[in-house]
C-alpha cells in the first residue's frame, strides 16, 4: 500500500508541475479520470490513517491500564501510608520514622506498623535500634522486629550490615512482595511504608496496595523538582497525595538561637501550592534529631518535650485529619 501511495503521489506531483508550467494545457479525460482516482484514494488513505491513528491511541490507553498495578490491601491493615521523596537524602527515613511514633504518641489506642522499602539501603534498623532475623510463625509468615510499641520489617533484618544488595529488578520486585504478603502485621490501623527514592518499579508495586502517600523534601530547589515527579507518578497511579513534608526547614543556632534558612526558604509549601496539595509541616534541621536518629533513638521517644519532637507530632496529626477528609 505505501509503494501505490508513493507511486499516486509521485504522478500528481508531475501532474500539477506540467499544468502550471503550460496554463494553456488542458487536462484528457484519461489524466482526469486518473488524478480524481488518486484524489479519492488519498482521501480514504487519509480517512485511514486517522482512524489508524485513534486505535493506536486506544490500545496505547489499554496497554497502559494493564500495566498498572492493580490495588491489592494488605491482610489486617487498615491504611497504608508511604513516605516518599523521589531522592535520596532529603531526611525521609528519619521522617518515616518519626510519624509512625508520632502517630502512636498522639492516639495510644492505635497500633502502627512500620515497613522500610529501601532494599538497597535500609535505615529502619538503625533509626529503631533492631537487629536480628524475624522469627516465622505457624503460618510460616515472618513476625516483625519491635521497638518502641512500633512492629518493624526491613530488609536489613535479614541480610549483614555491611552486606551490599546486587539484586536485579526481578529479585528486588520478590523481596518487596515478601516484605509486603509474607509478613505477620497482625491488626494495624496504619502501616508507614519508607519508600525508596526514585519512580521505578518499587514504587509502581508498592502502589498496589491502596496507599496514600506523604512527600518528604526540603525547600531546596534541586530536591523539589524530584519532589514533585514523585507527586506526579502518584496522581498517574492514582494514588492520592495527602500533603507536603517541609523537612530542614530552619536551622537555629544553639548558641545564640540566630534562624538560618540553609536550603531556602518555603519551597515545599510553594511546591504544595503548584500541585494543590496540603502543607502537612515543617521539620526543622536540628542537631538533637541526628544525635538521637544515629543512636537509634528517635526524637520522638528521646526528647518526647522538645520542639522538634511537636513538629513530627503536629505532622502525624495532620497526616490523620487528611485521611479522615479523603475517606470521607
Amino acid at each position: 500500500m505505501a509503494h501505490c501511495c508513493s507511486g499516486k503521489l509521485v504522478y500528481l506531483l508531475r501532474l500539477s508541475t506540467y499544468v502550471l508550467q503550460k496554463p494553456g494545457h488542458f487536462l484528457t479525460g484519461r489524466e482526469t479520470r486518473h488524478a480524481s482516482s488518486c484524489c479519492k484514494y488519498f482521501t480514504r488513505c487519509k480517512s485511514t490513517k486517522a482512524a489508524d491513528s485513534k486505535a493506536l491511541q486506544e490500545r496505547q490507553r489499554q496497554q497502559m491500564a494493564r500495566g498498572l498495578p492493580k490495588q491489592k490491601p494488605i491482610t489486617g491493615v487498615k491504611q497504608v501510608i508511604v513516605v516518599a521523596s523521589g531522592k535520596g537524602g532529603v531526611g525521609k527515613s528519619t521522617t518515616a520514622v518519626n510519624l509512625a511514633l508520632g502517630l502512636t504518641a498522639n492516639e495510644p489506642s492505635k497500633s502502627v506498623g512500620l515497613l522500610d522499602a529501601d532494599i538497597y539501603g535500609p535505615s529502619v534498623p538503625k533509626l529503631m535500634n533492631l537487629r536480628g532475623n524475624p522469627e516465622l510463625s505457624d503460618n510460616n509468615l515472618m513476625i516483625p522486629l519491635v521497638n518502641y510499641g512500633i512492629p518493624c520489617m526491613s530488609m536489613g533484618f535479614l541480610v549483614e550490615d555491611v552486606a551490599p544488595i546486587v539484586w536485579r529488578g526481578l529479585m528486588v520486585m520478590s523481596a518487596i512482595e515478601k516484605l509486603l504478603r509474607q509478613v505477620d502485621w497482625g491488626s494495624l490501623d496504619y502501616l508507614v511504608v519508607d519508600m525508596p527514592p526514585g519512580t521505578g518499579d518499587v514504587q509502581l508495586s508498592i502502589t498496589q496496595n491502596v496507599p496514600i502517600a506523604v512527600i518528604v523534601s526540603t525547600p531546596q530547589d534541586i530536591a523539589l523538582l524530584d519532589a514533585r515527579r514523585g507527586a506526579e507518578m502518584f496522581k498517574k497511579v492514582n494514588v492520592p497525595v495527602l500533603g507536603l513534608v517541609q523537612n530542614m526547614s530552619v536551622f537555629q543556632c544553639p548558641n545564640c538561637s540566630h534562624q538560618t534558612h540553609i536550603f531556602g526558604s518555603d519551597g515545599a509549601r510553594r511546591l504544595a501550592e503548584t500541585l494543590g496539595v496540603h502543607m502537612l509541616g515543617d521539620i526543622p534541621l536540628h542537631l538533637n534529631i541526628r544525635e538521637m536518629s544515629d543512636r537509634g533513638q528517635p526524637v520522638v521517644v528521646s526528647s518526647p518535650h522538645s520542639s522538634e519532637a511537636d513538629s513530627y507530632r503536629k505532622v502525624a496529626s495532620a497526616v490523620v485529619q487528611r485521611l479522615e477528609e479523603v475517606s470521607s
